[in-house]
């Protein structure tokens, strides 16, 4: 069984380019342009992975991470932030498992973070 990612970011390219990278590895994927969307979904999926932006209308991906840390169902799924340089983490971002930054070539970021986060799972799990 393929494992389930959920991508969380209102930037349509950015979601467009994590969705495709995590779809070729393997991974079902669902997403959602901003927290509040992704919270409704969680309702009925449970992933195996979260890559979530941190700025992002209605509800930012701090918040995001701060309900998911406090929900069973979600507080021990990998995350993993995508940010901008120029955006500090604060101490509700540390708890992400790995970040990624937008201005950097995001494809060998992801794998980098994949690789951290999902270890042999990822690798036999997802069909690397």
């Amino acid at each position: 069984m393929p494992a389930v990612a959920l991508v969380v970011d209102d930037s349509m390219l950015i979601r467009y380019t994590v969705c495709r990278f995590l779809e070729a590895r393997g991974y079902t994927v669902e997403a959602a342009t901003n927290g509040l969307e992704a919270l409704q979904i969680l309702e009925r999926l449970c992933p195996d992975l979260i890559v979530t932006d941190m700025q992002m209308p209605k509800m930012s991906g701090s918040e995001l991470i701060t309900a998911l840390k406090k929900e069973p169902k979600t507080a021990s799924v990998p995350i993993i932030i995508v940010a901008g340089r120029a955006s500090g983490f604060d101490d509700k971002e540390k708890r992400a498992n790995f970040a990624i930054y937008k201005d950097i070539d995001i494809q060998t970021q992801l794998q980098k973070a994949l690789d951290a986060v999902m270890g042999k799972a990822n690798q036999h799990g997802a069909g690397l």
